[in-house]
């Protein structure tokens, strides 16, 4: 049977002290850091052993390294501290006055297209709610929201979501973008096979877009050149324009870019360019009335009519070559 840790034994002190010790590499520098005496500091770590029934320092003249249980334990520390931290914002907002607090994480796509609007209207209806906002890639929403570190999520479908009640929230549409020079700004259509024998700018880091688009690839039979990633789809924009390459992305998200750098938007024919943008929280979880209130607002939202981005999309694509 697994020993069971009596809380009453540790405190946030030496959670503290424990995680300063980690990160120095030493115990005088994590006691001179918490402001403890080095005597204290190392009857408190014992302690915290102890508690714990494993060995999660390991001492050396070189210095302080964390076991393998450390690690574990470091791990749960900075998540109770992160825990600790937001317990102690949301409970100074209703201090201040604010009475509402929500925890939205949401992909780039949601955050670029979508939810400055719908934030916008929401917060005007209800401005005794703040709602943090945090970006984030897919499948790190999926993890907060089932460690309870979000309230609400926003992220693409076919992003493995269990123990999550889901909800549909808005669709965009994915795009090839081209400089005006390129072979494909002639087209009006294309399907994505097509697009693979020239390079793409892409974004990095495991991005949902670029398992989208890897995946696809794959399916195809061809391998996808990525020859620039970056972070965001201001930043592919100007490199698509500098001529390094073509990319997917959507459609809403670019517009404003497409005429400022002279961009050409094809079409994708291929199904999966149409995906879905979901929203979710925590099977189970009681929702506070204002993340009821906000996820509400959201369905609400839907899938409206964007004409701004349309209208950009059928310029640019109708546009003659070398205009």
């Amino acid at each position: 049977m697994a020993r069971t840790i009596n809380p009453a034994r540790i405190d946030f002190v030496t959670l503290r002290l424990f995680c300063a010790v980690a990160q120095s590499g030493s115990i005088t520098k994590g006691a001179e850091a918490c402001h403890l005496a080095l005597s204290a500091a190392s009857r408190r770590l014992s302690d915290f052993e102890s508690a714990t029934g494993s060995k999660l320092l390991e001492r050396s003249a070189q210095g302080i390294a964390l076991t393998p249980a450390g690690h574990v334990a470091m791990q749960h520390a900075m998540r109770l501290f992160q825990g600790f931290e937001q317990f102690s914002s949301e409970l100074g907002d209703y201090a201040a006055g604010v009475r509402g607090h929500v925890r939205l994480w949401a992909n780039m796509s949601a955050l670029t297209e979508f939810l400055p609007a719908a934030l916008a209207t929401f917060l005007e209806r209800h401005p005794d709610i703040r709602v943090e906002v945090e970006e984030q890639l897919s499948g790190d929403i999926v993890r907060a929201l089932v460690d309870g570190l979000a309230d609400v999520g926003v992220f693409a479908e076919n992003t493995p979501a269990y123990g999550l009640d889901i909800a549909p929230f808005q669709t965009d549409e994915l795009v090839v973008l081209c400089a005006r020079q390129h072979p494909l700004a002639r087209l009006k259509r294309v399907d994505f096979k097509t697009c693979l024998a020239y390079e793409f700018v892409g974004l990095n880091r495991s991005s949902s877009l670029l398992e989208l688009t890897s995946r696809a690839a794959e399916q195809a039979g061809v391998p996808m050149r990525l020859r620039v990633q970056v972070r965001s789809f201001d930043a592919m924009c100007h490199m698509i324009a500098a001529g390094l390459g073509v990319g997917v992305v959507p459609l809403a998200a670019c517009s404003a870019q497409v005429s400022v750098l002279d961009l050409r938007v094809v079409r994708l024919k291929d199904a999966w360019a149409v995906r879905r943008l979901l929203m979710a929280t925590r099977t189970g979880e009681a929702l506070s009335p204002a993340t009821g209130l906000l996820l509400r607002h959201l369905a609400a939202s839907g899938d409206d009519h964007r004409p701004g981005a349309e209208r950009a999309a059928a310029s640019t694509a109708e546009r003659p070559r070398g205009a």
